[in-house]
């Protein structure tokens, strides 16, 4: 059996000889060296480039080296039905309720605003709700809003979460639909953002759902940069309408060093941090799944192929 795996350059080989060792029974290749493509049946990839998965028509399963798989759904020559595995391990999970729980707290406690009075030395004390009387929103539900949902409840925050289809957490209350969108954002005083990237959800964050936060509410971006409509964000912090935004995703990757976000004082810019995998964690879990799957055992992240995500 053979796996082609596609990582950045920088730790290509450090990939191939990890996962050789944690696969033995496979031929581990490279991307850019996969030999005959005839015999490559499982793939392990970060963005391929458009039309390269169809190079290999023995194909039998892609595995994402990440929780998105939008990155390969973007490859508009994606061979069709062929099953794909999420690498969305415990290390994942935390990590992503780490920055969560630390981006909602900075606004909750008014962090940015402390930190503009510091430069001036100005001695002006806030006064903040406690987190029961504080309403903070996550929109989807999947693997990781599930886990930062829990999290910012356990902590006491009035919780609500918004998915597709429903879900009922305890401690969370639950919306789902488009239906229930106006009702689950107008409650978010601190909007945060992990749905998954699809047509549905391309865009979502725009000028219209701004106007339907409370005024000032804050939003947490650790999605996807396309769920967000650029354009549309300055002119509402400008105003008022919102609050801050802490962005961690963008259309944009890296970020351009003459874009506006990053001079804009309501912004803050983290490049792309809030989950990354952890190369051996990652690995482990993907040789894992890659059994899994092999042995005809259940995957927990395998992906709906119907849905995309």
């Amino acid at each position: 059996m053979s796996v082609v795996i596609k990582v950045g350059p920088a730790r290509a080989g450090w990939w191939k000889e990890t996962m050789q060792r944690l696969l033995p029974e496979f031929d581990c290749r490279l991307w850019e060296d996969p030999g005959d493509p005839e015999d490559v049946e499982y793939a392990v990839v970060w963005r391929p480039p458009p039309g390269g998965l169809k190079r290999f028509p023995n194909l039998k399963c892609i595995v994402s080296i990440g929780a998105g798989v939008d990155h390969i759904y973007a490859d508009p020559e994606l061979p069709p039905d062929i099953p794909i595995i999420r690498t969305v391990g415990t290390d994942l999970r935390q990590r992503m309720r780490e920055y969560v729980m630390l981006h909602v707290l900075r606004f909750h406690r008014r962090l940015p605003e402390f930190e503009a009075q510091q430069a001036t030395a100005s001695w002006d004390q806030h006064i903040t709700p406690p987190a029961p009387d504080r309403r903070v929103g996550v929109m989807g539900l999947g693997n990781m809003g599930r886990a930062c949902a829990e999290a910012l409840a356990y902590l006491g925050f009035d919780t609500a979460g918004w998915s597709r289809s429903q879900k009922r957490l305890a401690g969370i209350t639950g919306f789902h639909g488009p239906d229930a969108l106006d009702g689950f954002l107008s409650q978010s005083e601190i909007l945060v953002n992990l749905l998954p990237l699809t047509p549905r959800t391309d865009g979502i964050l725009n000028a219209a759902l701004f106007e339907k936060l409370p005024e000032g509410a804050c939003i947490v971006n650790a999605g996807r940069g396309e769920h967000l409509i650029e354009e549309d964000l300055i002119p509402a912090l400008d105003c008022g309408r919102l609050g801050g935004a802490t962005l961690d995703v963008f259309r944009e990757e890296p970020l351009p060093p003459d874009h506006p976000f990053w001079a804009h004082p309501k912004i803050l810019v983290t490049p792309h941090v809030a989950s990354l995998i952890d190369p051996l964690a990652g690995g482990r879990l993907i040789a894992e799944n890659l059994r899994r799957f092999i042995r005809g055992d259940p995957v927990p992240d395998m992906v709906d192929l119907k849905k995309g995500y």
